[in-house]
C-alpha cells in the first residue's frame, strides 16, 4: 500500500533522516519506533507531503506522490494526526471534526452529520457540543484522531496519539486504533509507550539518528542490540547480556 524507498533529508548540516526504506500493507499497523530527536517525525512529515524530500520517493498504492502537496495527498487517502494538537479551541467538539469532514463533503449538513459518526467512533459521542478548547489533553488527543478520521482515510499516520496519557486513557486509546483498523484503515504510529507498540503493531521499524536500524516484529526488533543500545546507550546490550547469562547460571545452581 505504502512504499517509502531512499528518503532523505537535511536541515542545513545536519542530516535527519537518511536513506529511510519502509513499506506499509493494506490492513497492517506498523509502527514506527526511536529515541527523541530520531527523525521519525520528519518521516512522517516527508510522507504525507508537509516537507519536501531531499532524495527518494513516496508510493502510495502504486502512485507516485513524492512532492505532492498534503491536501492532493488526503484526497488519496494518506493522512497524518500531529504530535502537538492545536484545535480551533473556539468550536465545538462536533465542528472541529467537521472540518476534517469537509475534504470529501461540501454541505455543512452533511459535514457535521459525518462528524457526529466519527466522534462515535473516538468516544466523543457526548462531547460533540463540547467547546474544543475546553478539552483535556486526553479529550484533545481523541478529537485530533477523529478530524484525521473525517477525512475517511485509507491510510491514517499517527504521530504519539497516546503521549501525555495515563495508563487508562492509553488502554483505551489502544482499543479505538485496534477498531480503526477493523473498519478497514492501515495505520502507521509513531509512539513511545512501548505497552501499546507491542499489543498493537504486527511490524516496527526503528530509526536512530535518521537511519533504520531494525525492522521486524515488536518482540524481534526489542532483542535487537543495535536498538538496545540506541535506547539505552553503548555498552548496554552486552551488559544485558551478562546479566541474562548470569540469572540463568544461578536459576541452575
Amino acid at each position: 500500500m505504502l512504499d517509502v524507498s531512499g528518503l532523505s533529508k537535511s536541515f542545513g548540516g545536519l542530516k535527519a533522516v537518511s536513506d529511510a526504506t519502509v513499506t506499509v500493507n493494506e490492513g497492517e499497523i506498523v509502527s514506527l519506533i526511536g529515541p527523541n530527536g530520531a527523525g521519525k517525525t520528519t518521516l512522517f512529515a516527508m510522507i504525507s507531503g508537509f516537507l519536501q524530500a531531499d532524495e527518494g520517493t513516496v508510493t502510495l498504492n502504486n502512485q507516485d506522490i513524492t512532492g505532492w502537496r498534503p491536501f492532493k495527498i488526503c484526497r488519496l487517502g494518506l493522512v497524518r494526526t500531529f504530535q502537538v494538537v492545536q484545535p480551533f479551541a473556539n468550536l465545538s467538539v462536533r465542528e472541529n471534526i467537521a472540518v476534517g469532514a469537509h475534504t470529501r463533503l461540501r454541505r455543512r449538513a452533511a459535514a457535521l452529520a459525518k462528524a457526529g459518526e466519527v466522534a462515535d467512533i473516538v468516544g466523543m459521542g457526548g462531547m460533540l457540543d463540547t467547546s474544543a478548547g475546553s478539552l483535556t489533553v486526553a479529550g484533545r488527543k481523541r478529537l485530533e484522531l477523529a478530524r484525521a478520521l473525517a477525512t475517511e482515510p485509507k491510510l491514517l499516520l499517527l504521530d504519539e496519539v497516546m503521549a501525555g496519557l495515563n495508563a487508562t486513557e492509553i488502554d483505551e486509546i489502544i482499543g479505538v486504533v485496534q477498531d480503526i483498523r477493523s473498519s478497514g484503515v492501515t495505520i502507521m504510529l509513531i509512539e513511545h509507550v512501548m505497552q501499546a507498540v507491542m499489543s498493537l503493531s504486527d511490524r516496527t521499524y526503528v530509526l536512530n539518528n535518521g537511519v533504520i536500524i531494525a525492522g521486524g516484529t515488536p518482540q524481534e526488533v526489542t532483542r535487537s542490540p543495535e536498538v538496545i543500545e540506541a535506547y539505552l546507550g553503548h555498552g548496554a546490550a552486552k551488559r544485558i547480556a551478562a546479566m541474562e547469562e548470569k540469572n540463568a547460571g544461578g536459576d541452575h545452581a
